[in-house]
């Protein structure tokens, strides 16, 4: 690979729905189809941001990362450790500029919330705080991901729709942990305690189904069918993790999980657009 496909791998192109996805939907619940005070927040939110999450995380987790048969694929790199200082500046000279402009152009309060988005990844993995390895606040942290609803229309200085901003982040809360059951082994060996090594996959499944009801509950405040497309499919992860609780189940199951937010997503983008354009919005 040249240098520069090395980075887009190593940014984990399959999850970027994750951030550019959930920005979009921020712009979108404001009443615009494109506004252009968010165009640098939209690209930001491509490999900028994605290349921080994972590359600090690839650069802090390669014990763990040569165990997990997963990594080497479209699911993560695995990284040399002579690649430690290409990542480290990569992610500084794509991402230093974005937050300079947005110092410069956003709201103090958008600006705080960017950069609260960016620190809790940041020490995601990163020492002192490194809240990968805290149970429970690893995955509590990962409610960060939800952050782009919230930010983006205080970026654009329009009201937040409260429910689906809360409702993301109980979401993010749910998957993160669901997601981390596949990599259980390799985490006990490594030495690291995350809410999936705790509970096991069957009480996982039941914190993440936990959270994913409060976020069926507070989707349905703004979008009936968005909250029952969330619903069947979070109901589909924690009953099948519930009837076969190993990580190996975990490891089948990804693929579902990662689809559940292209297709969550495209139901409510499609609502959403309907009402920009059809005035309409069950």
């Amino acid at each position: 690979m040249t240098p520069i496909a090395r980075l887009v791998h190593i940014s984990r192109p399959v999850l970027w729905i994750n951030t550019i996805g959930t920005g979009a939907l921020g712009m979108w619940l404001t009443g615009q189809l494109i506004d252009v005070a968010a165009i640098p927040l939209l690209i930001w939110l491509t490999l900028p941001f994605n290349l921080l999450i994972y590359g600090v995380n690839d650069i802090f987790d390669q014990d763990t990362d040569a165990l997990n048969p997963r990594k080497g694929s479209i699911e993560g790199a695995r990284i040399e450790p002579r690649e430690v200082k290409l990542i480290a500046w990569a992610v500084a000279i794509t991402n230093v500029p974005f937050l300079v402009y947005f110092v410069i152009a956003l709201p103090i309060a958008a600006v705080g919330l960017i950069l609260l988005y960016a620190g809790v990844f940041v020490f995601y993995s990163a020492p002192p705080l490194r809240f990968k390895a805290r149970p429970f606040l690893d995955s509590l942290s990962n409610a960060a991901y939800g952050l782009p609803l919230l930010i983006m229309p205080v970026a654009l200085e329009a009201p937040p729709v409260w429910p689906a901003v809360v409702g993301l982040l109980a979401w993010s809360v749910a998957k993160h942990a669901y997601d981390a059951v596949q990599d259980i082994d390799e985490d006990r060996e490594a030495g690291i305690t995350t809410t999936a090594v705790l509970l096991g996959p069957r009480g996982t499944a039941l914190w993440s189904g936990a959270w994913w009801l409060v976020s069926t509950v507070l989707f349905a405040l703004v979008s009936l069918p968005v909250a029952l497309v969330n619903l069947a499919l979070a109901g589909t992860l924690v009953v099948w993790m519930l009837l076969r609780p190993t990580p190996a189940t975990g490891r089948r199951l990804y693929p579902l999980s990662i689809a559940f937010p292209y297709i969550a997503g495209s139901v409510a983008s499609g609502l959403l657009l309907a009402a920009m354009f059809l005035g309409v919005y069950p």
